[in-house]
């Protein structure tokens, strides 16, 4: 359902918003043809953003960074490697060491208190939402 919402956000698109939508569904409504576009597009995507940012880099490194007052400023250049490169797996490193200690030494700190009641298929709880929506 979530998909068919947002997908019908670009209905709202002049002219082609209703092609526009019947073209990503691949049909009428959202079915297998849909969740195989999605699953192609997610897998997809940090490929492209990896590239982009490596497009982006190698744009950088060849012209330099806009400078608004014209003035050059290869003298104060700080070299990306040695200095960025650390702090930026600094930054990984200690993000990677709290996200596993929390996934390994407090695995139920974030967990909502309702998965943690017996299941009856025979009685529909009253409380059902959804865990959270974009």
């Amino acid at each position: 359902w979530g998909a068919t919402v947002i997908t019908n956000l670009l209905s709202a698109v002049p002219y082609i918003g209703d092609s526009l939508v019947q073209w990503i569904w691949g049909g009428f409504s959202v079915d297998n043809a849909t969740l195989t576009r999605f699953f192609a597009f997610h897998f997809l995507l940090p490929f492209i953003i990896l590239a982009m940012t490596l497009v982006h880099l190698i744009f950088l490194h060849e012209t330099g960074s806009n400078n608004p007052l014209g003035l050059n400023s290869d003298a104060e250049k700080i070299s990306f490697h040695p200095y960025f490169t650390y702090k930026d797996l600094l930054g990984f490193a200690i993000l990677l060491t709290a996200l596993a200690s929390l996934a390994l030494f407090a695995p139920n700190l974030l967990g909502d208190p309702d998965n943690f009641t017996p299941a009856n298929p025979l009685v529909t709880p009253p409380h059902i939402k959804p865990e959270w929506y974009f």
